[in-house]
C-alpha cells in the first residue's frame, strides 16, 4: 500500500477506536458520579442504621475506586490512540510538504563540522526536520549523531535494516507513541550516571531482617487478638520498628528523592524493550541491538518492570497512616530501599545496554520511516570499481517537492574536480546541495532521491556559508580562510569529498580570480574530488591545463523580456549572466 492511502487508512481505524474509548470515559466518569450520589444519598436517608451505612460505604468506595482504576486504564488508552492518529495525520501532513510543526534540531549545527552549517542538515526546512520520528530524548541525539558522523561504513548493512523497519509501519508507530505517552523527567544518561556512582547506604543484613520481623510482627499480633499477651507489648514492638527504620530514615529519603524521579522513565522503558523483544528481525544491525537485551532468566522488560514496582511501592511512605503502620510492623521503607540498591547492584552494567538498545531502535525508526515514505527512491549501490566516485541518474534535491523538483544526472570518476558557473539564481548552490544532501543520506545507508545512484562511499566536507563571526572579531574572509585552511588540514589524513560555493567572495576580483585557482589548483594537486561553485569564468581555464578538471554550468535565457531558468546542469562554460539584467528590470539602475 502507497503511505498516502496507508495514513488515511489507519487515521480511520485509529479514530473509531479512539472514539469508542471516549464515550467509555465518558460513562466511567458518569458512573463515578452516580455512585458518589448514591453513597451520599443512602448515608442521608439511613443515617441512624449503622449496618446499611457501613455497608453502603465499603461497597460504595470499593466500587469507586474499581472505577478510578478502569477510567485510568482507558485514558491511558484513549491518549495512546490519540497520539497514533496524531502520528498519521503528521505524515499526511509531511507528505503534502508541511514540516513546519516538526523539531527542526537547530541546535546540532555546530561551528568546526565538516558540513552540517552548509547543507539544509538541520534547521527550518531542513533533513532532519524531515527525518526527525524519534519519542526518546537519547533517540533523537543519536539520530543527529548519525548525520553528523561522516561514517561510511558498513553501507549494505544499514541499508538493510532500514529497508527491514521500514516494512514495520505499525509497529514504528506504536513504539513511538508508547515513547512519547511518559514524560520524561529524567534523562537516561543522568539516570546511568547516578546509579554508577550510588554507593549502597542499606546493610545487607536487611535482605532478611524485614521478612523475620514481619513474621514476628503478625505472630505478635495474632497473640494480641488471641488475648495472649498485653496491647502494651504491641505497641512496643511497634516503635522498635519505627525505631529502627528511624535510624536510616536519612539515607532512605535521600535515596527515595532519587528514583522517585525515575520511576517513570523505567515505566517507559520497559514497555519500549518489550516492543523490541516481541519483534522478529532478519538485518544483522537490528539483531546485534537486540541482542543487547538478552539476559540469563527474566526478560530485560520484566527486570526493569521491576524496579519500577519497587518504587512505587517506596512511594507508599506517603501515605502517613499506612506509612507508620507498614514501617512499625513490617519495617517497609527498609524493605523496599534494600531491594531497590540491590537491583541497582544486580543490572549496573546491564542497563547501559539495554538504554542502548532502546535508542539505537528509536533511531532506527525514523530512518524506516523516511523509507517507507519515499517508496520511489533507490538505495545506493556500492562500487567496486575504486576509480568511479558517482553514477547518479535522476538526482533530485530530497527537500523539494517532486512536482517543483528538476532532477539531473552526474557522473564522476574519483580524483575528477568539475567547476560550475552560471547566471544568478539558476540552480548552482541548489545543485550542490543537493549532492552533498544525497552523499550523506547514502553514507547513512537511507535511499537517495534519484532513480539510479552508485557510489564509491567517501566522506564529505564543504565551505558553502561562511559567515563573519562578531563573538571571535573576525572578518567574514578571514572566517572564509580559517574554513579553507581546515579543508587543505583535513584532506591530508583522509579522503573527501569537498564542495565549494563561490569561495574568497570577500576580496576584490583579482585577488578572487588569483586566489580561487591556486586554491582549486592545490586541491587538484592533492588528487581531490568534488565540486566548486563560481561566478568567475576564469577559472574555467583550468580544465586546459589540468585534465581532472571539467567545466559545468547552469544556463539562463532571455525569452519575451523576461528570465527563464531550466536548471539542467550542461557541459562546458556559462555564457550567459543575468546581473544587469535584473537589475535593470527591478527597476534599480
Amino acid at each position: 500500500m502507497e503511505p498516502k492511502a496507508f495514513y488515511q487508512k489507519t487515521i480511520q481505524a485509529h479514530s473509531v477506536e479512539l472514539n469508542r474509548l471516549k464515550k467509555a470515559a465518558l460513562s466511567l466518569s458518569m458512573l463515578r458520579l452516580v455512585v458518589f450520589l448514591v453513597m451520599i444519598a443512602i448515608t442521608y436517608f439511613f443515617f441512624g442504621n449503622t449496618i446499611i451505612v457501613s455497608s453502603t460505604l465499603v461497597v460504595g468506595i470499593a466500587s469507586f475506586l474499581f472505577l478510578v482504576s478502569r477510567y485510568t486504564d482507558i485514558k491511558n488508552k484513549r491518549d495512546y490512540f490519540k497520539l497514533l492518529v496524531e502520528i498519521n495525520r503528521r505524515e499526511l501532513d509531511v507528505i503534502e510538504g508541511n514540516l513546519n510543526d516538526l523539531d527542526s534540531g537547530e541546535e546540532f549545527v555546530f561551528e568546526g563540522h565538516h558540513y552540517n552549517q552548509d547543507i539544509d542538515l538541520f534547521g527550518q526546512g531542513s533533513l532532519f526536520q524531515l527525518l526527525n520520528r524519534t519519542g526518546t530524548r537519547n533517540g533523537r541525539i543519536k539520530l543527529a549523531n548519525w548525520l553528523n558522523s561522516n561514517d561510511i561504513s558498513a553501507i549494505e548493512s544499514k541499508q538493510q535494516a532500514i529497508a527491514e523497519i521500514a516494512d514495520m509501519a505499525e509497529w514504528r508507530q506504536q513504539f513511538e507513541a508508547t515513547a512519547r505517552i511518559i514524560e520524561n523527567e529524567v534523562d537516561s544518561d543522568v539516570i546511568l550516571k547516578w546509579i554508577k556512582s550510588y554507593k549502597a547506604q542499606i546493610p545487607k543484613a536487611f535482605h532478611r531482617v524485614p521478612l523475620i520481623f514481619s513474621i514476628l510482627s503478625f505472630a505478635l499480633i495474632g497473640c494480641w487478638g488471641a488475648g495472649w499477651i498485653p496491647g502494651i507489648y504491641l505497641g512496643a514492638w511497634f516503635f522498635v520498628g519505627l525505631g529502627v527504620t528511624g535510624l536510616y530514615l536519612k539515607k532512605i529519603t535521600n535515596l527515595y528523592k532519587d528514583c522517585g524521579k525515575t520511576q517513570e522513565t523505567f515505566s517507559q522503558y520497559s514497555k519500549l524493550i518489550l516492543a523490541i523483544e516481541n519483534l522478529e528481525v532478519k538485518s544483522t544491525s537490528l539483531n546485534q541491538a537486540k541482542d543487547q537485551l538478552k539476559t540469563k532468566g527474566e526478560k530485560a522488560s520484566q527486570i526493569l518492570q521491576v524496579l519500577s514496582s519497587e518504587i512505587s511501592s517506596l512511594d507508599q511512605r506517603n501515605n502517613v497512616f499506612f506509612g507508620l503502620i507498614a514501617n512499625g510492623f513490617f519495617l517497609w521503607d527498609l524493605r523496599y530501599s534494600f531491594r531497590i540498591e540491590n537491583w541497582m547492584r544486580t543490572f549496573e552494567s546491564s542497563l547501559d545496554q539495554w538504554f542502548d538498545a532502546v535508542t539505537y531502535f528509536d533511531a532506527s525508526n525514523s530512518l524506516g520511516n523516511f523509507k517507507f515514505n519515499h517508496p520511489e527512491y533507490v538505495f545506493p549501490v556500492v562500487a567496486e570499481n575504486s576509480k568511479q566516485m558517482m553514477t547518479a541518474v535522476g538526482l533530485g534535491h530530497p527537500l523539494l517537492h517532486s512536482e517543483k523538483r528538476i532532477d539531473n544526472d552526474l557522473k564522476m570518476n574519483i580524483e575528477d574536480f568539475f567547476i560550475i558557473t552560471g547566471a544568478n539564481m539558476a540552480g548552482k548552490s541548489t545543485f550542490l546541495r543537493t549532492v552533498a544532501l544525497n552523499l550523506v543520506m547514502a553514507n547513512c545507508g537511507l535511499p537517495v532521491c534519484a532513480k539510479s545512484f552508485s557510489y564509491y562511499p567517501i566522506k564529505l566536507i564543504s565551505s558553502m556559508r561562511t559567515t563573519d563571526s562578531l563573538q571571535n572579531d573576525e572578518s567574514y574572509f578571514f572566517s572564509e580562510l580559517k574554513r579553507l585552511k581546515f579543508i587543505v588540514d583535513e584532506i591530508q589524513t583522509d579522503q573527501f569529498f569537498i564542495i565549494l560555493d563561490e569561495i574568497l567572495k570577500g576580496t576584490n576580483s583579482k585577488d578572487k580570480a588569483e586566489g580561487s585557482q591556486k586554491f582549486v589548483e592545490r586541491l587538484v594537486a592533492s588528487n581531490s574530488t568534488g565540486l566548486i561553485a563560481t561566478h568567475d569564468l576564469s577559472l574555467c581555464k583550468l580544465s586546459e591545463t589540468l585534465p581532472q578538471v571539467e567545466n559545468h554550468y547552469f544556463d539562463a535565457e532571455i525569452v519575451n523580456d523576461e528570465l527563464y531558468f531550466d536548471y539542467t546542469f550542461k557541459d562546458g562554460v556559462c555564457q550567459n549572466m543575468n546581473a544587469s539584467f535584473l537589475l535593470k528590470k527591478m527597476e534599480i539602475v
